[in-house]
């Protein structure tokens, strides 16, 4: 199964935008890992009939009334679990794998801090960034994929606007 994860998308529109509506189409799942923002975009997402996801601190209360705060579900028998929030920064990823050990998944797949991770120990660890609203990164998503129990991930770079530190740091580089 051909699997895209992403997080804190933070879009306030009624429709997916069109970038990401063509990338959507390439895979037979959607992971999102909350902060939609708007019921909106949250509504044309589970329009798709693809979407996972659980809801987060930047959800309005329509949004936190529908989805879940943990979601666990299996693919191929493999378990993963969803929530928003665990990693303090990308350097302090030990609460997020203590929270997917809790939780008794293979994969756990979270957001809130912006920027993509794929980090494997005992559990695997995906954080996919922002495919939208990316911090001191790229726009991003990571693709996962599970074939016969077999688990490959990859971080996608997305066309979009990086952060303002990566755009302005790369001027000064080309300076």
């Amino acid at each position: 199964m051909k699997i895209i994860v992403i997080s804190d998308t933070h879009l306030e529109t009624d429709s997916i935008p069109t970038y990401l509506a063509e990338l959507f189409e390439k895979y037979d799942m959607i992971i999102h890992a909350g902060d939609f923002t708007s019921t909106g975009f949250y509504k044309a997402l589970e329009a798709t009939g693809k979407l996972k996801a659980v809801y987060g601190n930047s959800d309005n209360i329509e949004v936190k009334n529908i989805l879940p705060e943990t979601l666990v579900f299996e693919v191929e028998g493999v378990k993963i679990g969803v929530v928003h929030r665990g990693a303090l920064s990308i350097m302090d990823t030990d609460p997020i794998r203590y929270k997917a050990l809790e939780m008794g998944v293979d994969i756990l797949v979270f957001g809130h801090i912006h920027q993509p991770i794929i980090e494997k120990s005992d559990v695997l660890l995906i954080c996919p960034g922002s495919p939208t609203k990316p911090r001191m990164s790229d726009p991003s998503a990571v693709e996962l994929i599970i074939d016969n129990g077999t688990i490959s991930t990859e971080i996608i770079e997305i066309s979009g606007q990086s952060c303002s530190y990566i755009d302005f740091s790369r001027k000064l580089s080309e300076e």
